[in-house]
Protein backbone atom coordinates (compact mmCIF):
# COMPACT_ATOMS: atom_id res chain seq x y z
CA UNK A 1 0.00 0.00 0.00
CA UNK A 2 1.23 3.32 -0.85
CA UNK A 3 2.21 5.45 2.21
CA UNK A 4 0.24 8.63 1.14
CA UNK A 5 -2.67 6.85 1.44
CA UNK A 6 -1.87 6.12 5.86
CA UNK A 7 -4.06 7.89 8.22
CA UNK A 8 -0.59 9.57 10.04
CA UNK A 9 -2.17 7.99 13.68
CA UNK A 10 -2.02 4.70 11.79
CA UNK A 11 1.19 5.33 10.71
CA UNK A 12 2.23 6.63 13.98
CA UNK A 13 0.88 3.53 15.97
CA UNK A 14 3.14 0.96 13.42
CA UNK A 15 6.03 3.16 14.35
CA UNK A 16 5.99 3.85 18.06
CA UNK A 17 4.27 0.98 20.24
CA UNK A 18 6.03 2.19 23.63
CA UNK A 19 3.29 1.95 26.56
CA UNK A 20 2.65 5.80 27.06
CA UNK A 21 3.80 6.92 30.37
CA UNK A 22 6.83 4.51 30.47
CA UNK A 23 10.16 5.57 29.87
CA UNK A 24 11.97 3.51 27.24
CA UNK A 25 15.02 1.12 28.06
CA UNK A 26 18.67 2.91 27.99
CA UNK A 27 20.26 2.15 25.24
CA UNK A 28 22.61 -1.18 25.24
CA UNK A 29 20.22 -1.95 28.79
CA UNK A 30 18.83 -5.08 29.86
CA UNK A 31 15.13 -5.18 30.66
CA UNK A 32 15.63 -6.75 34.37
CA UNK A 33 12.23 -7.82 35.68
CA UNK A 34 10.65 -9.69 38.84
CA UNK A 35 9.81 -13.00 38.50
CA UNK A 36 6.24 -12.05 39.82
CA UNK A 37 6.47 -8.70 37.40
CA UNK A 38 7.10 -11.46 34.87
CA UNK A 39 4.25 -13.67 35.59
CA UNK A 40 2.13 -10.54 35.41
CA UNK A 41 2.73 -9.20 31.93
CA UNK A 42 2.78 -12.33 30.77
CA UNK A 43 -1.01 -12.92 32.12
CA UNK A 44 -1.74 -10.02 30.72
CA UNK A 45 -0.48 -10.61 27.36
CA UNK A 46 -2.31 -14.01 27.65
CA UNK A 47 -5.42 -12.77 28.59
CA UNK A 48 -5.33 -10.09 25.70
CA UNK A 49 -4.68 -12.71 23.44
CA UNK A 50 -7.11 -15.32 24.43
CA UNK A 51 -10.19 -13.47 25.97
CA UNK A 52 -10.23 -9.63 24.83
CA UNK A 53 -9.68 -9.99 21.39
CA UNK A 54 -11.59 -12.67 20.47
CA UNK A 55 -14.17 -11.18 22.01
CA UNK A 56 -13.39 -7.73 19.92
CA UNK A 57 -12.99 -9.61 16.96
CA UNK A 58 -16.45 -11.28 17.59
CA UNK A 59 -18.22 -7.99 17.80
CA UNK A 60 -16.45 -6.61 15.12
CA UNK A 61 -17.77 -9.21 12.76
CA UNK A 62 -21.14 -8.98 13.94
CA UNK A 63 -21.09 -5.29 13.60
CA UNK A 64 -19.59 -5.33 10.30
CA UNK A 65 -22.27 -7.27 8.82
CA UNK A 66 -24.81 -4.67 10.22
CA UNK A 67 -24.96 -2.79 7.01
CA UNK A 68 -23.13 0.59 6.66
CA UNK A 69 -20.01 0.69 8.77
CA UNK A 70 -19.26 4.43 8.59
CA UNK A 71 -22.26 5.33 11.21
CA UNK A 72 -21.79 1.93 12.87
CA UNK A 73 -20.78 2.66 16.78
CA UNK A 74 -20.14 -0.81 17.39
CA UNK A 75 -17.94 -1.56 14.29
CA UNK A 76 -15.83 1.93 14.88
CA UNK A 77 -15.53 1.47 18.32
CA UNK A 78 -14.63 -1.95 17.87
CA UNK A 79 -11.63 -1.36 15.22
CA UNK A 80 -10.59 1.65 17.66
CA UNK A 81 -10.37 -1.18 20.32
CA UNK A 82 -8.63 -3.66 18.10
CA UNK A 83 -6.17 -1.20 16.81
CA UNK A 84 -5.20 -0.55 21.25
CA UNK A 85 -5.11 -4.71 21.65
CA UNK A 86 -2.65 -5.22 18.75
CA UNK A 87 -0.47 -2.15 19.87
CA UNK A 88 -0.38 -3.35 23.41
CA UNK A 89 0.10 -6.97 22.62
CA UNK A 90 3.27 -5.87 20.34
CA UNK A 91 4.54 -3.30 23.41
CA UNK A 92 4.30 -7.01 25.77
CA UNK A 93 5.17 -9.71 23.35
CA UNK A 94 8.52 -7.29 22.81
CA UNK A 95 9.25 -6.57 26.17
CA UNK A 96 9.01 -9.90 27.61
CA UNK A 97 11.15 -11.36 24.64
CA UNK A 98 14.01 -9.20 25.72
CA UNK A 99 13.39 -9.71 29.35
CA UNK A 100 15.86 -10.80 31.83
CA UNK A 101 14.23 -12.04 34.96
CA UNK A 102 16.50 -11.40 38.32
CA UNK A 103 15.13 -13.17 41.32
CA UNK A 104 15.57 -10.52 44.48
CA UNK A 105 15.56 -13.61 47.03
CA UNK A 106 19.11 -14.66 45.68
CA UNK A 107 20.42 -11.70 47.69
CA UNK A 108 18.33 -12.42 51.00
CA UNK A 109 20.25 -11.78 54.16
CA UNK A 110 22.52 -9.12 52.23
CA UNK A 111 23.34 -5.45 53.45
CA UNK A 112 24.23 -4.53 49.70
CA UNK A 113 21.67 -3.16 47.62
CA UNK A 114 20.78 -5.06 44.54
CA UNK A 115 17.82 -4.86 41.81
CA UNK A 116 15.06 -5.86 44.01
CA UNK A 117 15.49 -4.61 47.16
CA UNK A 118 13.81 -2.99 49.36
CA UNK A 119 15.64 -0.11 51.29
CA UNK A 120 14.52 2.56 53.70
CA UNK A 121 16.91 5.69 53.77
CA UNK A 122 17.01 9.10 55.77
CA UNK A 123 16.87 12.15 54.20
CA UNK A 124 19.32 15.21 55.47
CA UNK A 125 16.03 16.57 56.99
CA UNK A 126 15.65 13.28 58.82
CA UNK A 127 12.54 12.12 57.21
CA UNK A 128 12.35 8.54 56.01
CA UNK A 129 11.17 6.57 53.02
CA UNK A 130 11.39 2.80 52.00
CA UNK A 131 11.50 1.78 48.27
CA UNK A 132 11.48 -1.39 46.17
CA UNK A 133 13.92 -1.19 43.62
CA UNK A 134 11.86 -2.87 40.38
CA UNK A 135 11.85 -3.57 36.81
CA UNK A 136 10.95 -0.32 34.38
CA UNK A 137 7.89 -2.16 33.33
CA UNK A 138 7.06 -3.06 36.71
CA UNK A 139 7.46 0.02 39.17
CA UNK A 140 4.68 1.52 40.33
CA UNK A 141 5.53 4.97 42.56
CA UNK A 142 2.14 5.09 43.99
CA UNK A 143 3.14 1.52 46.11
CA UNK A 144 6.97 2.63 47.07
CA UNK A 145 8.66 0.81 44.05
CA UNK A 146 11.13 2.77 41.86
CA UNK A 147 12.60 1.82 38.09
CA UNK A 148 16.24 0.46 38.67
CA UNK A 149 17.16 3.44 36.44
CA UNK A 150 15.89 6.03 38.32
CA UNK A 151 17.84 8.66 39.62
CA UNK A 152 17.19 7.27 43.03
CA UNK A 153 17.37 3.74 42.29
CA UNK A 154 20.88 4.32 40.92
CA UNK A 155 21.97 6.22 43.66
CA UNK A 156 21.65 3.57 46.31
CA UNK A 157 22.74 0.29 43.79
CA UNK A 158 25.66 -1.08 45.22
CA UNK A 159 25.57 0.81 48.47
CA UNK A 160 25.60 -0.85 51.83
CA UNK A 161 23.42 -0.37 54.88
CA UNK A 162 24.75 2.57 57.04
CA UNK A 163 26.28 4.10 53.96
CA UNK A 164 25.86 7.62 52.70
CA UNK A 165 25.12 8.49 49.11
CA UNK A 166 24.36 11.42 46.76
CA UNK A 167 21.28 11.68 44.66
CA UNK A 168 20.93 14.55 42.23
CA UNK A 169 17.10 15.54 42.06
CA UNK A 170 15.87 18.64 40.64
CA UNK A 171 16.61 20.57 43.17
CA UNK A 172 20.25 19.92 43.10
CA UNK A 173 22.41 16.59 45.33
CA UNK A 174 20.95 15.85 48.35
CA UNK A 175 23.05 13.37 50.27
CA UNK A 176 20.95 10.28 52.16
CA UNK A 177 21.81 7.86 54.72
CA UNK A 178 20.53 3.99 53.73
CA UNK A 179 19.06 2.91 57.23
CA UNK A 180 17.75 -0.91 55.96
CA UNK A 181 18.07 -3.19 53.19
CA UNK A 182 15.44 -5.95 52.69
CA UNK A 183 15.03 -8.94 50.23
CA UNK A 184 12.03 -11.39 49.82
CA UNK A 185 13.03 -14.72 51.75
CA UNK A 186 13.75 -17.53 49.13
CA UNK A 187 10.67 -19.64 48.14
Amino acid sequence: MNKAFVRESDAADDEDDEAPGLPPLPAGARNYITPQGYARLRAELMTLLDVERPKVVETVSWAAKNGDRSENGDYLYGKKRLREIDRRIRFLTRRLDIAEVADPSAHHGSDQVFFGATVTYATAAGDERTVTIKGIDEADSLAGEVSWISPIARALLKAHEGDEVQVVTPGGVERIEIVDVRYPAPH
